[in-house]
């Protein structure tokens, strides 16, 4: 499992997609910090960046990465090797890698800039939002064999959890708009990864004053110790749910 993992991480750390992203993010946050006078503004900068960038690369680039070891993986299953463990030394891989790459891009420009509770909850944001990704990503790719019907998948589903998924809850509000919908707000948010690290990141940075009622209700939940335990075991389950119905699927397939 080890070397598995070890041939996946040397591979994409290699590749010129995750070498251009790994830069494409540094310079962002070094010019986005530099322009910006004001600290709040170059977090929510990079907030948004972190929530449109990263589910995007991680959910594309290991779809398509999947595909293109097709032959690899079939070598593999070949093998006397389980292939549970197959599946998680590719997801630990890939995870690992792009981790990284968010690592050097994000997080050493916070910590340059902005070290403290902040910095640490936005790089935790987009190292679960990795994690959680590259998981529906695989669940995506095993899911269908065609290569180009995957991909689409992975583009709809970014589709969805970065822009669609707060359309429908804006609409939701206003047509319920008499009702006190404030706390099954709460609810609603834990049905979005990108949203659960927003809302995470923004209370953070004491902007839930400009959200009225419904953000000093977020902010009793989210703002708390327990809310963050809360929120953080809820990302988890976002990992390895997906993660976890892949491997069952990967198992069952016929390469």
């Amino acid at each position: 499992m080890k070397k598995i993992i070890k041939y996946v991480l040397v591979d994409i750390i290699q590749n010129r997609i995750v070498l251009i992203y790994t830069l494409f993010l540094l310079v962002t946050s070094f010019s986005v910090f530099s322009l910006e006078d004001n600290s709040s503004k170059g977090l929510l900068s990079m907030l948004n960046v972190s929530i449109l960038i990263v589910p995007l690369v991680s959910l594309v680039f290991s779809t398509i990465y999947v595909y293109n070891s097709a032959e690899f993986l079939e070598l593999l299953v070949s093998q006397p090797l389980p292939r549970k463990k197959i599946w998680l030394s590719l997801y630990t891989g890939l995870t690992a890698a792009l981790m990284l790459a968010f690592l050097v891009g994000v997080g050493i420009p916070l910590f340059v800039y902005e070290p403290g509770l902040t910095a640490v909850l936005m790089t935790m944001s987009g190292l679960f939002l990795t994690a959680i990704f590259v998981a529906i990503a695989l669940l995506a790719s095993v899911k269908t064999r065609d290569k180009a019907k995957g991909i689409g998948i992975a583009i709809l589903l970014w589709l969805y959890f970065s822009i669609l998924f707060d359309g429908l809850v804006l609409f939701l509000l206003f047509q319920f708009a008499d009702y006190p919908l404030e706390k099954w707000m709460v609810g609603i948010s834990s049905l979005n990864p990108v949203d659960l690290t927003r809302v995470m990141v923004l209370l953070q940075l004491d902007i839930s004053a400009m959200m009225g009622y419904t953000g000093a209700v977020f902010k009793d939940f989210f703002g708390t110790d327990l809310g963050r335990i809360i929120t953080g075991l809820f990302l988890l389950a976002w990992a390895i749910i997906p993660l976890w119905i892949s491997t069952r699927l990967f198992h069952k397939k016929d390469l």
